[in-house]
């Protein structure tokens, strides 16, 4: 009895030696368990050791963490100092004030267009001594043509829109492609004013009114983009209270032309009067074309950080149809978007995947068909930080929790709060992703590159967001304890 007792308990004291000292992403497999798809990786970017990985070549829905692959590309292709140009051109010099011909706004796929930048257009043209034009206002919606609307939410509003984050993509496209509208109380039971907020008077028709209610009454005021026969109305109703202007951004149906739209009240405003219409067109302007104003947008790595920091499928999505015009113009965002899967599959550290490319269908994650493991994005984030001459660019659009805008992020331990600096991706439909990547500093100045990333699973199609990001968190927080 004394010897079976004591070979049962060497059997058992070797089995515990064969495990792991500690299980690997230990929460995230508990939510696997429960019916949760998953898949995990950190490696050691000192040594490249795997230090912990859960289905690591398991390729998920990412969401938002597409927009790692976007920025890194970018970085490839443009340096982080570059600005994308916007032009204001006439094909005949002005004489006496007066442009007898058309004016031509030439685009460039800056993401970063606003309204400011058409008064900067608009004051340069006026203070070349542009006065009147007698033509039209020619768009031109230049490096990629027109866009097929690409999914659900960007075709749905093509007819109306009642959000900002669905506005069709445009190499000329004003506030992100948004209707910007400027809500001002006036006085209890009278209508507020509607109007913009870079022009005085918005160039379509407002249908409806929005009352004003006395200060600390119920807000209840909507504004709703609709479309008919190709033109833009704004329908607007209920109540704002006594207070400051609020501003709302609506999708436009089309940045080009609504852009140009803009411009021409610009125009107007500051003393120049265009007699023609607004005419969207594909073509470049004359060799000989006369430039008339010019505006730079924001650098390359600032575009980054407001990508990354505010996750803005807008500025991802057109920059990489900029990087697919490089070669060639591409109809569709899919077909631009594949060499964002060729860039991830190329990535020379780590292991590669034992498939072929990603695929990845935009560069924002909108498009629910990317796909992407954790070793896609753990190989991708080993690549920049090797990559001395962009990895700074690259890193300045992470989010530290400590500071992140988003609340679920600001909860956790020191470590997770400060020694992290990542990029999240979510969805909810139609099932729920919750992602994060990015770098772990260790307590001796190394890194740890990390990727986690839940989606919902047959049997458990909703993950809630709080238990997939703090499983996410719980297992960052023990690699953090360890190093």
């Amino acid at each position: 009895m004394r010897l079976r007792s004591t070979v049962l308990l060497f059997a058992a004291l070797s089995l515990l030696a064969a495990l792991p000292a500690q299980a690997e992403w230990a929460a995230m497999a508990r939510l696997q368990r429960q019916g949760a798809l998953v898949s995990a990786m950190a490696v050691d970017l000192g040594t490249g050791r795997v230090i912990e990985q859960l289905n690591p070549d398991r390729r998920l829905t990412p969401a938002s963490l597409t927009k790692l692959a976007t920025a890194a590309q970018v970085l490839q292709e443009w340096p982080p100092n570059e600005q994308f140009q916007t032009r204001l051109l006439s094909a005949q010099p002005i004489r006496a004030g007066v442009l007898r011909g058309d004016l031509i706004l030439a685009g460039a796929g800056d993401p970063s267009l606003d309204d400011r930048s058409l008064w900067e257009l608009a004051a340069e043209a006026r203070g070349a001594g542009l006065h009147a034009v007698t033509g039209a206002l020619l768009v031109d919606p230049l490096p990629f043509g027109t866009m097929a609307c690409g999914n659900h939410d960007r075709c749905a509003a093509l007819l109306r829109s009642d959000n900002a984050y669905n506005a069709p993509l445009s190499a000329v496209g004003v506030d992100f492609g948004t209707w910007c509208v400027r809500v001002v109380p006036t006085s209890p039971w009278h209508d507020a004013r509607v109007g913009g907020c870079g022009v005085t008077h918005l160039p379509i028709a407002v249908i409806g009114h929005i009352r004003t209610v006395a200060r600390g009454a119920r807000q209840t005021f909507w504004v709703e983009r609709r479309t008919q026969n190709g033109e833009d109305t704004l329908a607007v109703g209920g109540d704002v209270p006594m207070g400051d202007g609020q501003r709302v951004y609506r999708a436009m149906s089309d940045p080009a032309r609504g852009t140009g739209l803009l411009l021409r009240e610009a125009l107007r405003e500051i003393g120049v009067r265009v007699a023609g219409p607004v005419v969207v067109r594909f073509a470049q302007a004359p060799p000989a074309a006369h430039l008339l104003a010019r505006v730079d947008g924001l650098l390359v790595r600032e575009q980054l950080w407001r990508m990354l920091q505010y996750s803005n499928n807008y500025i991802a999505d057109v920059l990489t149809l900029d990087m697919g015009a490089v070669t060639q113009p591409h109809e569709t965002l899919a077909s631009a978007s594949r060499m964002l899967s060729g860039f991830v599959a190329r990535t020379e550290y780590g292991d590669p995947p034992a498939v072929g490319p990603p695929p990845i269908y935009s560069g924002s994650g909108l498009t629910t068909g990317n796909r992407l493991s954790a070793n896609d994005l753990v190989r991708l984030l080993m690549y920049e930080y090797h990559d001395t001459r962009r990895f700074a660019a690259f890193y300045a659009g992470l989010v530290t929790p400590h500071d992140a805008p988003f609340v679920f992020l600001r909860q956790g331990n020191a470590a997770w709060l400060d020694r992290v600096a990542l990029k999240t991706g979510t969805l909810d439909n139609p099932r729920s992703v919750c992602g994060i990547a990015g770098y772990l500093r260790k307590r001796n100045g190394g890194w740890i590159a990390f990727a986690a990333i839940v989606n919902g699973g047959p049997r458990w199609r909703h993950v809630p967001l709080y238990q997939a990001i703090g499983a996410e968190r719980t297992d960052i927080e023990s690699l953090a304890r360890r190093y």
